[in-house]
C-alpha cells in the first residue's frame, strides 16, 4: 500500500469514556478514519505510525445526529470509527508522556 495513503487513513483518536474503558480492559483503541478506509489499510496505518502489532480491526459507521438550530433543523455529518485491538502487552500513549 502507498505510504502517503496510510498517513491519511487515520484522522484522530476517539477520546471518550467508552474508548478509555475499551483500551484498559480489552487493549482496543478507537480512531476516527476516512470513510473509504478498509480494515487492512487501518491496521497497516496503526502499525506503521505507532510501531505496534495489530491483531484485529473492527469498523463501524456512526450516523450524524439531527440537531436543532433555532427554528431550523440541521444534521451533523456521518463518520467512520475503527476499533483496533493490539497484541498482548502493547499499548499506545496518546498523552505524549515519555
Amino acid at each position: 500500500m502507498n505510504q502517503e495513503r496510510l498517513l491519511k487513513v487515520l484522522l484522530s483518536p476517539v477520546v471518550s469514556e467508552k474508548a478509555t474503558l475499551a483500551a484498559e480492559h480489552h487493549g482496543q483503541y478507537a480512531f476516527r478514519v476516512v470513510p473509504d478506509a478498509n480494515k487492512q489499510e487501518i491496521g497497516k496505518a496503526v502499525e506503521s505510525l505507532f510501531d505496534v502489532r495489530v491483531e484485529q480491526v473492527q469498523i463501524l459507521n456512526v450516523k450524524g445526529k439531527t440537531k436543532r438550530f433555532g427554528q431550523r433543523l440541521g444534521r451533523r455529518k456521518d463518520w467512520r470509527k475503527a476499533y483496533v485491538r493490539l497484541a498482548a502487552g502493547q499499548s499506545i500513549d496518546f498523552g505524549g508522556n515519555a
